[in-house]
């Protein structure tokens, strides 16, 4: 059995450390791989977890990707983990034109056919497509980095219309509003991770991608769903 995590840094394992961004090597994927591997009942042996994650990839460009990343490689299950960048925006315009109007890099409509028709496409070849939920920000050290980056004028754009927290929001509200209308499977690691302790330990000092603490409580989340969905009996021996 083949599954694919297909989606952006989040899934290819990106963190914050040391002031620079670092790709984990216990990122999401594999920490999954290796909870099949050691806990073994049945064939979780003969389950290959592969990891087609993309730094800074949005949903316009998760769906020029599909094909050979996806559907040419024929997997069984497809995990999509995707919105953290189609709801970012172009800090440097927003610095420089602090009084106009900016929109999002992908908007919400446009983002949300994105997400329907990866899933359709998906569907379509015959595979099961599985949707990730947005993990949660934190968006006191969210501000801080990109006000560092840019100006102060950037954060106070983005409280006006809302705070960052509300975009992300609004964007993960559509992946679970797209999962029920296409009746797809999805796995909310957003509620999992924010109930798994302190965020400072989950989620990096940029305020958006984890630490590995994080993609051990992302990869565990959906390594107990997919145990059920696969009807396995497995128990989950991971250390909390």
């Amino acid at each position: 059995m083949k599954i694919i995590c297909f989606g952006d840094s989040l899934t290819r394992g990106v963190s914050f450390v040391d002031g620079r961004l670092k790709i984990l090597k216990n990122n999401y994927p594999k920490i999954l791989q290796e909870l099949f591997l050691n806990n073994n009942n049945n064939d979780e042996n003969d389950i290959l977890v592969m990891n087609k994650g993309a730094f800074n990839d949005n949903s316009d460009i998760l769906i020029k990707r599909l094909e050979r990343d996806v559907i040419e490689t024929k997997p069984d299950y497809v995990i999509i983990e995707i919105g953290g960048n189609d709801c970012d925006f172009a800090w440097s315009e927003v610095a420089s034109k602090p009084d106009a109007v900016h929109h999002a890099t992908v908007p919400l409509d446009r983002y949300i056919n994105n997400l329907k028709s990866i899933v359709i496409n998906i569907k379509e070849a015959g595979m099961t497509p599985i949707l990730s939920t947005l993990p949660p920000l934190d968006p006191v050290r969210y501000y801080d980095r990109i006000t560092e980056n840019f100006s102060s004028k950037v954060s106070n754009w983005i409280c006006k219309v809302g705070g960052i927290e509300h975009w992300h929001s609004r964007y993960n509200a559509a992946i679970k509003t797209i999962a029920h209308e296409l009746d797809v499977m999805s796995i909310d690691v957003r509620s999992a991770i924010s109930r798994a302790g302190d965020l400072e330990d989950l989620i990096s000092l940029d305020g958006i991608h984890l630490t590995e603490k994080g993609y051990k409580v992302f990869a565990t989340e959906v390594f107990q769903k997919l145990s059920s969905v696969l009807g396995s009996d497995t128990k989950l021996l991971a250390e909390k």
